[in-house]
């Protein structure tokens, strides 16, 4: 078996499993997971790891998320062709290009776009690479800066997501957040979150539901936690 084929029977198996676990409902997240090669967002020396559902070292104390908890994420966000998505937390790029395959390539004409947020200048050029590499220049947008603060340039979003444990969910995000809108972050302290889905309601104010709990590295910003 050769490389490109050892990778998509190993991509098959874990999307395999995520279903069969419960994790995968939506047709859309399944066909993503089918289709991004997490073995282009991993450092080369970990790529015959990529499948192995367990997070995963991507350098500067960062990671990039478990496959479970990614397909977690993106059925929470309940994406769409056509929407526009907000990340905060780029890391190496797999979680946008997720995002990307849906509601971007999946249906270009209905122009939607992945903007996303990396505080760490390296990881932010890392996952440009990445996504090129893997098809996805196009369809999002990378940029340097304090994600905690969103991405007002481009605001309103369609979905918010966030990829790391916040100690509240930051105002900004929710001004930024349009009418309808979904929002998914993982709120808590520093060691432990639990999942937070939000829907933006008519008057401004957000319907919560709280999903798992969950452990992600933390939100580093004004709206969130201080460097330390």
């Amino acid at each position: 078996m050769n490389e490109e084929d050892f990778f998509r029977v190993s991509r098959e198996r874990v999307v395999e499993m995520l279903e069969r676990e419960g994790y995968l409902r939506s047709s859309l997240v399944k066909k993503a997971l089918l289709t991004v090669p997490r073995e282009l967002f991993v450092p080369e020396n970990l790529r015959r790891y990529a499948y192995f559902d367990t997070p995963l070292p991507i350098g500067y104390g960062q990671t990039i998320s478990a496959i479970h908890m990614v397909a977690i994420m993106t059925e929470a966000l309940e994406p769409l062709p056509g929407l526009k998505v907000l990340e905060v937390g780029t890391g190496s790029g797999y979680q946008a290009a997720v995002l990307a395959e849906i509601v971007a390539r999946m249906d270009p004409a209905k122009k939607g776009h992945v903007y996303t947020i990396e505080r760490v200048p390296e990881l932010a050029e890392f996952a440009k690479r990445n996504l090129e590499r893997a098809g996805y220049k196009d369809y999002v947008t990378v940029i340097v800066g304090d994600g905690s603060k969103g991405y007002p340039d481009e605001a309103p979003f369609d979905r918010i997501i966030v990829t790391a444990g916040a100690p509240s969910v930051p105002k900004p995000l929710i001004e930024q957040l349009d009418v309808n809108g979904r929002l998914v972050i993982p709120v808590g302290d520093r060691f432990v979150q639990r999942l937070l889905i939000a829907e933006k309601k008519p008057g401004g104010e957000l319907d919560m539901k709280w999903g798992i709990e969950c452990v992600f590295v933390p939100l580093i910003g004004e709206y969130g936690w201080r460097d330390e």
